[in-house]
């Protein structure tokens, strides 16, 4: 479970950030730890898929809802009042943008920003209280989801190039997930040669999570790299 760039115990994101550089780091965890088979969720499922066409050694890949952009079918239009937001310091209300702007529930949908803000502030600083050993708090997570943002933006329309990837892979989404996020495994698994979809019942975006069902997702992943 390797820290991607700008988290945990990894270095930050540097100069001239791309997905290119997030698949060179698999590519170098690939050769330095000599396996074969990989699972990304969210950005990072759209980093896995992507460097399956770079890295040839990589033989099975599981993805769970990749934020592939269909036709600009991801919403990325809170990225601007976001980086103010950020350069402000003001995490809390970062963050409502993010959860408004990708519609992540009806929740935070129909919440009044001056009520939610608040309220999402102290969930922070509360859970970096309760932060322990290497865990990393979400306060230091947030920021980084503009270069989350960025790799949905830089991959939009290159559906058809997955046409070429060679490896397996199985795509797994929750049957209460945004519409965009099912979207992108439909048409992936359209163009993709070798693919199994799997649709979770009553899991969303958050499924392999500790706060979801990870031990269903689990369960998938094990069927699927093992064989049985």
């Amino acid at each position: 479970m390797p820290d991607r760039r700008g988290r945990g115990l990894s270095g930050p994101h540097g100069e001239n950030y791309s997905i290119r550089k997030e698949c060179e780091d698999i590519d170098a965890l690939i050769v330095g730890l000599g396996v074969q088979n990989i699972f990304g969720l969210s950005s990072g499922a759209l980093v896995s898929l992507e460097a399956v066409l770079m890295v040839p050694a990589i033989r099975k890949v599981a993805i769970y809802e990749p934020p592939l952009s269909i036709d600009h079918s991801a919403p990325t239009g809170w990225v601007t009042r976001f980086d103010g937001e950020i350069a402000q310091g003001k995490l809390g209300a970062a963050l409502v943008t993010v959860l408004k702007g990708l519609r992540a529930s009806p929740l935070f949908i129909g919440m009044p920003r001056f009520l939610l803000t608040p309220l999402v502030s102290l969930a922070i600083e509360i859970e970096g209280k309760r932060v322990q050993d290497d865990d990393v708090p979400l306060k230091a997570l947030i920021p980084t989801m503009h270069f989350d943002a960025q790799l949905v933006i830089e991959t939009e329309g290159t559906l058809e190039s997955f046409k070429a990837v060679g490896a397996e892979v199985l795509l797994v989404g929750g049957s209460k997930s945004q519409q965009f996020l099912r979207l992108a495994l439909d048409s992936l698994s359209i163009v993709l040669p070798h693919v199994r979809r799997v649709e979770l019942e009553g899991l969303d975006h958050l499924g392999p999570d500790n706060s979801g069902k990870p031990e269903r997702v689990a369960s998938e992943l094990r069927r699927f790299f093992t064989g049985s």
